[in-house]
């Protein structure tokens, strides 16, 4: 169910995706429904966390196998998954970074996602660090620099901004370096 809640909420918007809907979709009856979710909330709210738990996984992963290079570089690579990611499914990037206006439930996922992504960033940045950089400073700016950074990649898709996905990158890496200059140990 949660997959015929993802299609039709690219087809349709969050709004599109109503028990009955999600029930013809998957050519099932809406007892299955209520055996797997209280209400269409639970279900929108799984359908958001497949979603965004899939970007955190791959999020995740470019950390991992880039813990060597510089912090700059993993500022990168990072805005490189998430970019590449939202260019070639833009439906997605919808679904995961727009404002669910109306849905309490969503826009509360929203703003979970941005501290759990402040925590990942906060956690990358940790070997990175000087010895007495400012922990409370560097979660502000880590969650200042996430949400700016969801609010540009939405801004880009939907053609409030008019560049490339380059061009989202290396902004991003520029306002990534501004930032850690304060906290990040001298080469």
């Amino acid at each position: 169910m949660v997959g015929a809640a993802i299609d039709l909420w690219r087809e349709q918007g969050w709004t599109g995706v109503t028990m009955r809907a999600v029930c013809a979709s998957a050519a099932l009856n809406d007892r299955y429904f209520y055996e797997e979710f209280t209400d269409r909330d639970g279900l929108l709210v799984a359908a958001w966390e497949n979603v965004r738990d899939d970007m955190l996984s791959r999020l995740t992963v470019a950390f991992a196998e880039n813990i060597d290079r510089t912090p700059q570089e993993i500022a990168r690579i990072a805005a490189e998954v998430v970019v590449t990611r939202m260019t070639e499914d833009p439906e997605y990037a919808r679904i995961l970074l727009m404002h669910h206006g109306g849905s309490p439930a969503l826009e509360q996922c929203r703003s979970s996602a941005l501290q759990l992504t402040a925590g990942l960033v906060i956690a990358a940045a940790q070997p990175f660090l000087r010895p007495d950089a400012d922990q409370v400073g560097l979660r502000m700016d880590a969650i200042v620099g996430v949400g700016g950074f969801v609010e540009l990649i939405s801004a880009w898709q939907t053609g409030a901004i008019d560049c490339d996905g380059q061009e989202i990158v290396d902004q991003t890496v520029r306002i990534a370096t501004t930032f850690g200059e304060r906290y990040l140990a001298a080469p």
